[in-house]
C-alpha cells in the first residue's frame, strides 16, 4: 500500500471512529445524565426510559455500534486491499 493510500485509510478509519464515539457519547452521557428528567416521563417495560439509558440502554447501543464498526472496517479493508 502506498504512503498516500495508508494515510487515507487511516483518515478514514479516524473519522468512522469519531463519528460512532460521538454516537455513543451521545446515548450514554447526554440520554443517561444530561436529558434524564426528560426521558423519564417516558416508560420502557415498566422503568423510566432515562434510567433504562443510564443502566441498559448505553449498552446495548455500545455492543450495536461495535458491529457497525466491525462492517465498516471489512468494507474499508476491501477497498483498499488490506482484507485476509
Amino acid at each position: 500500500m502506498s504512503k498516500s493510500n495508508l494515510k487515507e485509510y487511516w483518515k478514514e478509519n479516524l473519522r468512522y471512529l469519531v463519528f460512532l464515539l460521538s454516537i455513543w457519547f451521545v446515548v450514554s452521557f447526554g440520554c443517561g445524565i444530561l436529558f434524564v428528567e426528560e426521558l423519564n416521563t417516558i416508560r420502557m417495560g415498566g422503568f423510566k426510559l432515562g434510567f433504562w439509558f443510564a443502566q441498559q440502554g448505553a449498552i446495548y447501543v455500545f455492543v450495536v455500534l461495535i458491529y457497525v464498526y466491525i462492517k465498516l472496517m471489512s468494507r474499508l479493508d476491501k477497498k483498499y486491499g488490506v482484507d485476509e
